[in-house]
């Protein structure tokens, strides 16, 4: 593993740093999805455990330490994430059966943390380490740990072992527990500007790269890889019921999208919605300026209390689209309500 870490979190690794003499058992980093906290914080983590530190706090690279995590089987580190989010699927138990296999193997991965993956982490915590440095635990995001899991966590961080440190990662912590937060010294990872995100996505070739900054919320790595995929097939057909809403348009685009994730589309939803009052307010676009004719033709005829109110139904939906009873009426529910504030 490179010991290089983004442009945009140079001084936050000089801070970091600044923990080391006195490291905490649980540092929360925190920051806006996209901009690199997980490979920052497993940089971190490959630091803590390198023999030969070098003085930034980078790891050496070249210890038997260094050597076991790029090969990602260190005995002192774990790392905790989703099923969805590991580069395998995970393996089906033991003893369950030609039936269970097959039905698991066609299971769609888990996008949660789960309590038996925190429970996992006891026998690691409670044998000494191997090296006699320190143990760690990278676990993210955090906000995907389900309510059982929260609650095994924290009572591990209300009385963590020794020579155990705990780095997690969150998009969003107001989905935290305020237990554990509390028990976690936050460490917050600022946005790159854009200047220096748009520098680094040419740097790494990235065609149309502004377009893609923008529609990603100025995020970097998530910007990088929606242009991988090259498909904004899905986002125009949102943003063009966006700019030209209707009842029976909304229907068509719910049942067109309901497959595509829905909090990727109420994030979508959110940052035209920002565009729309930036405009009517300030003459200003910053995720959409492809739409700008759209936006103030919208923005003339809409009333600033019913597009707070879109804004305020927006954040609402946030919270459960990524548990919706419908999938199709969800969207229908909330594209009319656009359409009907629009009216």
């Amino acid at each position: 593993m490179s010991n290089s870490i983004y442009p945009w979190q140079e001084s936050s690794w000089q801070q970091l740093q600044l923990l080391r003499q006195r490291m905490p058992h649980a540092i929360l980093f925190h920051g806006a999805a996209g901009i690199g906290k997980s490979d920052f914080i497993e940089r971190f983590a490959q630091g803590l455990l390198c023999e030969a530190v070098l003085p930034d706090g980078h790891a050496c690279g070249q210890c038997a330490s260094c050597g076991w995590f790029s090969q990602q089987n260190h005995p002192d580190y774990r790392r905790v994430r989703p099923e969805a989010l590991e580069d395998e699927p995970a393996e089906s138990e033991e003893g369950e059966g030609e039936a269970k296999k097959t039905a698991k193997s066609t299971k769609a991965p888990s996008k949660e943390i789960k309590i038996e993956q925190i429970r996992n982490l006891s026998d690691f915590m409670n044998i000494s380490t191997h090296r006699q440095g320190l143990r760690v635990v990278v676990l993210y995001p955090a906000e995907a740990l389900n309510m059982p899991a929260s609650n095994a966590l924290l009572k591990t961080l209300e009385e963590p072992p020794p020579g155990t440190v705990f780095l997690l990662a969150s998009n969003s912590l107001d989905r935290l527990l305020p237990t554990i937060l509390s028990r976690c010294r936050k460490f917050a990872l600022p946005m790159p500007s854009h200047a220096e995100a748009l520098a680094w996505l040419k740097a790494q070739g990235v065609p149309d790269a502004d377009s893609w900054l923008r529609e990603q919320g100025g995020a970097p790595l998530a910007a990088m890889t929606q242009a991988e995929t090259g498909n904004r097939d899905d986002l125009e057909v949102l943003l063009q019921l966006l700019a030209h809403p209707s009842v029976e348009g909304a229907l068509k685009v719910a049942d067109k999208l309901q497959k595509v994730p829905l909090s990727a589309q109420v994030s979508w939803l959110q940052r035209w919605l920002y565009d729309l009052f930036s405009y009517k307010l300030a003459g200003n676009i910053r995720y959409y300026p492809r739409y700008q004719k759209e936006l103030a033709s919208l923005a003339g005829k809409i009333h600033v209390s019913r597009l707070m109110a879109a804004i305020k139904g927006a954040n609402e939906r946030r919270a459960t689209a990524d548990h919706p009873l419908s999938p199709k009426l969800f969207l229908e529910d909330m594209l009319l309500d656009y359409a009907a504030c629009c009216a």
